[in-house]
């Protein structure tokens, strides 16, 4: 199986599902590369956003202080990171401003751009707007929502970033929904569909008695697994 046709699987899992599985495959992940803080989620009813990293930090309550041909320079660079290959892509941007989310840099024209170039979806600490207005099946996690872009501008892109505790290099995987996003690692992608399916049946031993008529705490003492290995 192809690194893109494991990755096209992985959009039938939720991410909370992923992360159960990474704590298997790589136990010393526990801890991290994932979201540990709330965000807004632009439709839930979408499927999860899965694709390779393209990164930025942005900044909107200042202007960028550079010259217009070097802001379109920079811009011009932007784009063509998002549009960089591997595809599909998922746009994570760190806002850096003070305070974060001042000025959105999402809205109707960057959710059709970025999409029109590869990319699902982005996760962001910063804000959206225009949400009546997206563009369609473009997914979003972000931190607010802003009426204004102030004077949002991509301050640097293709770097290393964090995003509510998640830290982001360019071209890793990542998987998001409406419970946050994770990064996947890449020696991780082949095996996770099979660990969930085994983590799934160890499950079903607990969620099928707890559904019966009659299950008691004497029932449930008899079927914990005693490793842990069944939640």
């Amino acid at each position: 199986m192809s690194e893109l046709t494991a990755l096209a699987a992985l959009r039938g899992f939720d991410t909370p599902t992923i992360c159960n599985a990474i704590e298997v495959i790589v136990p010393e992940r526990r801890l991290e590369g994932f979201t540990t803080k709330p965000f807004i989620c632009h439709d839930p009813s979408l499927p999860p956003m899965v694709g390779y990293a393209r990164t930025a930090k942005i900044m909107a309550s200042k202007p960028s202080g550079r010259t217009k041909a070097d802001d379109l320079e920079t811009r011009i660079g932007y784009f063509k990171h998002i549009a960089e290959r591997p595809a599909p892509t998922v746009t994570v941007i760190e806002d850096i401003d003070d305070p974060i989310g001042f000025g959105a840099h999402w809205g109707e024209v960057n959710s059709n751009l970025h999409k029109g170039l590869g990319s699902v979806g982005v996760v962001t600490n910063g804000s959206i707007r225009d949400v009546d207005m997206w563009a369609e099946g473009f997914g979003a996690l972000a931190g607010s929502l802003s009426p204004s872009h102030g004077w949002v501008h991509v301050v640097e892109y293709a770097v290393p970033i964090e995003v509510h505790g998640m830290v982001v290099r360019p071209g890793d995987i990542i998987h998001a929904d409406c419970h946050g996003a994770v990064v996947i690692p890449q020696a991780a992608v082949s095996v996770i569909k099979d660990t969930v399916e085994r983590l799934e049946k160890a499950e079903s031993r607990l969620i099928g008695p707890a559904q019966r008529p009659g299950f008691d705490i004497d029932e449930l003492v008899t079927i914990l697994d005693p490793e842990g290995r069944d939640h």
